[in-house]
């Protein structure tokens, strides 16, 4: 058997301490209103994490929380508009902007699914087939011009559940056309970063790649990194019950490693649109049972009396279609690990999770920034920006993910920790 190629999603830690360079640029200034709503289920009132928001005739959009909760910055040359609400199994909702109130809740309804399991497992491809089908279609329903995305990205490290380190960013993202072989780039406009090392003890966390290990969930566009013509064999593919979004029927693809096959590879689900065969969403994790296989993928370097190893491994990309083309739109990665230093009684927990989400785009004509300084490298970290989060207007009129109730609780401690000082 040929040694399998797994992808390490460029999250490596390295458990020594490291400084960084800072790199921040300018803000932009534009006339705007804010505007806060949470999403929820019509018929459970739960709140619906991930969902779609987008201003109607723009590119600009946000997602909501873990808690529902989204807050959307509208230029007034666009109050007129409306907002479109999407999320995969409820019926799509527009609103007109001009008639929203802030922080009211937004109801959605659950979509009724029109093609059932039987119809599914008859249809004349396979699973294994459609999988294969919807990684050719990148040439073809996938946008295929050079984009400059403005994105937001946010990653978090807590020691058990304290949070530790809190870094955030606006980034441009150099988008190649996805029939192009070309790597992405990032330009990174502004940052802030706060690290809390006395919750580390004496052990600091490398995340090394910061808003490329988002970037490169981008199944469609990177392949290789999770499914490929050497591994696609050792996974096993089934239907499971089908749904939709945007009224549209999508087939639901679960799929995992085979039992003889000892590589940690990866579990879950493709969401994958029945029409087109676009994949509009993946959720999925690493099996992370063998220990020291699973470890090696992570772990690049740590001291001789400690043994680090990761629990678990979780992933979730989302795709928009705009004009009827396909585009990364956000992906969520969370990494559970287990410390242990020889001689201590206990060990420790740490949680590195990281979002970032496509917040507006255009099409471009020229290959790179202009100002190349300003690219980052996969292994650029976050450098430490703490005073940006004294300032309650920092990212000006760009569009960012909401922080859920824990990261605002942490802001608010780090701002009382900047007043003191």
């Amino acid at each position: 058997m040929k040694k399998l190629q797994i992808y390490k999603f460029f999250y490596i830690f390295s458990l020594i301490l490291i400084s960084s360079n800072i790199l921040i640029s300018q803000e932009v200034n534009t006339d705007f209103k804010e505007f806060e709503a949470k999403i929820i289920d019509s018929e459970t009132k739960k709140p619906l994490v991930f969902t779609n928001i987008v201003i109607q005739g723009s590119n600009i959009s946000t997602v909501s929380n873990s808690d529902g909760e989204f807050l959307l910055k509208i230029p007034n040359n666009l109050i007129e508009n409306n907002i479109v609400i999407t999320h995969l199994g409820y019926e799509d909702k527009i609103l007109k902007i001009a008639a929203l109130k802030n922080n009211e809740k937004i109801l959605l309804k659950p979509a009724t699914t029109q093609l059932n399991e039987i119809s599914i497992t008859a249809s004349t491809k396979n699973a294994k087939e459609i999988v294969q089908e919807t990684l050719k279609k990148k040439s073809s329903i996938y946008n295929n011009d050079r984009t400059l995305m403005t994105a937001f990205y946010r990653e978090t490290i807590k020691k058990r559940r304290k949070n530790a380190s809190l870094s955030e960013a606006v980034v441009k993202i150099h988008k190649q056309p996805y029939n192009n072989i070309r790597n992405d780039h990032i330009e990174l406009i502004k940052a802030r970063k706060n690290t809390n090392y006395s919750k580390l003890d004496t052990l600091a966390l490398k995340l090394q790649g910061g808003p490329f290990s988002n970037l490169y969930t981008d199944i469609i566009k990177y392949p290789e990194f999770i499914f490929n013509e050497e591994n696609m064999n050792f996974y096993t593919f089934s239907f499971g019950k089908s749904t939709s979004i945007n009224d549209r029927t999508i087939y639901v693809i679960n799929f995992k490693q085979k039992d003889y096959i000892e590589q940690p590879l990866y579990y879950g689900k493709l969401y994958i649109d029945a029409k087109t065969y676009a994949l509009s969403n993946a959720v999925y994790s690493l099996n992370v049972s063998n220990r020291e296989l699973s470890s090696r993928m992570y772990v690049r370097k740590k001291p001789r009396r400690v043994d680090v190893y990761p629990t678990e491994a979780s992933y979730r990309v989302n795709y928009r279609t705009t004009n009827g083309k396909w585009h990364y739109a956000y992906s969520n990665i969370s990494l559970t690990f287990k410390v242990n230093w020889k001689g201590k009684l206990f060990n420790n927990v740490y949680t590195l999770s990281s979002e970032m989400a496509i917040t507006d785009w255009k099409t471009y004509n020229t290959n790179l920034a202009k100002n190349r300084s300003q690219l980052i490298r996969p292994s650029t970290i976050l450098s430490e920006k703490a005073s940006g989060f004294s300032d309650p207007r920092f990212w000006g009129a760009y569009n960012i993910i909401e922080p859920e109730k824990s990261i605002e609780s942490a802001i608010k401690k780090i701002q009382k920790q900047l007043k003191r000082t």
